[in-house]
């Protein structure tokens, strides 16, 4: 259920200790997937820069953003998920008969809508679960029906386009980095969707996927002015070094991520100054799903520079550079920053 607005952020990632939540997840023994897609991470997918986050993001670190003032606790012994809507036949499974089921391991990114040029609301996870598309073909998807909405036990809703969960991996997860979901990422029960900004489609504390039209349903972000679709846009963001930093002169990484989850990311390109976009190295990925970490080696000279990257997806779209505020429907631009390079 990751909200398109900035309603709980915490810094993201310290709200359920903040709220004293309890580990109810721990209760949980997950499963092992019957298959780990494209896994394992390669080797070569991080590079060796120090300062750059690892490739997949620990749970304790992941981002968080949603609208819920208090973390739900679901009873993971009587939780169920509904099968709603314009279906042929309802479905109502408990948590044990979704952990009965065909689980798969894929490694995605996600982001929020509401991500600034060079934000971190951004991170990568292996999700594990069951994809949506089996249970949309054993409940029987009416041939009307425009709309998936997932709705969470405390009525919150996003929606997005029935194809979604047929032409990517979209998942109704249960697991996180090989554990049980944890309870501020949406314990025992959420829905995983790539390539589509949280808040239309990361159900968290999922209850019920509801088939419907987008004429008849407006999930909880869309009257409040946001995009009722949202792909995700083409992003990348320095993360080494850090803005104003005090370097040597000499050789320096310049290092960051990059992401077009559901595309893929095929260049990231680096300018100091005024000077001409330089290719980066770019790392390994296990799919088009996740973002893909770049390297770039600069031969700093003393002065402050400016330094800016963009990135080019699978399909040949490079990131714009014009700068657009994230709402309605997520932020461009070409993240840039200042560093300072010594004398000596």
């Amino acid at each position: 259920m990751t909200a398109g607005g900035v309603v709980l952020a915490l810094g993201g990632r310290m709200l359920s200790n903040a709220l004293g939540v309890n580990a109810t997840s721990e209760s949980v023994t997950l499963p092992a997937p019957a298959r780990r897609v494209a896994l394992p991470i390669p080797d070569a997918a991080h590079p060796d820069v120090d300062g750059l986050p690892p490739f997949v993001t620990p749970n304790d670190a992941f981002y968080r953003i949603d609208t819920a003032l208090t973390v739900p606790r679901v009873d993971p012994a009587t939780h169920r998920v509904a099968v709603t809507g314009m279906v042929d036949r309802e479905l109502d499974l408990a948590l044990g008969e979704l952990l009965e089921r065909d689980l798969v391991d894929i490694p995605i990114t996600l982001s929020c809508v509401s991500n600034e040029i060079g934000g971190d609301l951004v991170d990568t996870a292996v999700w594990r679960g069951i994809r949506l598309r089996q249970l949309l073909d054993e409940a029987g998807v009416d041939p009307g029906a425009t709309q998936v909405v997932g709705r969470s036990v405390d009525d919150y809703t996003c929606g997005f386009p029935v194809e979604a969960a047929y032409d990517r991996e979209a998942l109704v997860a249960v697991g996180m980095n090989g554990e049980a979901l944890p309870v501020q990422h949406g314990f025992p029960v959420r829905l995983v969707v790539p390539g589509l900004y949280g808040y239309v489609s990361a159900t968290k504390w999922l209850s019920e996927i509801e088939l419907t039209t987008f004429e008849d349903f407006d999930q909880y972000w869309v009257p409040r002015g946001y995009a009722e679709q949202a792909p995700v846009k083409t992003a990348s963001a320095i993360r080494v070094p850090q803005p104003l930093a005090q370097l040597a002169p000499g050789p320096q990484a310049i290092a960051g991520v990059a992401w077009a989850p559901s595309r893929g990311i095929q260049q990231v390109e680096v300018r100091v100054d005024d000077g001409p976009w330089e290719p980066a190295t770019l790392g390994e990925v296990p799919n088009d799903l996740t973002w893909r970490q770049w390297r770039y080696r600069w031969e700093a000279t003393p002065g402050r520079h400016r330094l800016r990257v963009r990135a080019t997806d699978a399909t040949g779209r490079v990131q714009p550079e014009q700068r657009v505020d994230p709402k309605p429907d997520g932020a461009t631009g070409w993240h840039t920053i200042v560093v300072v390079v010594s004398d000596a």
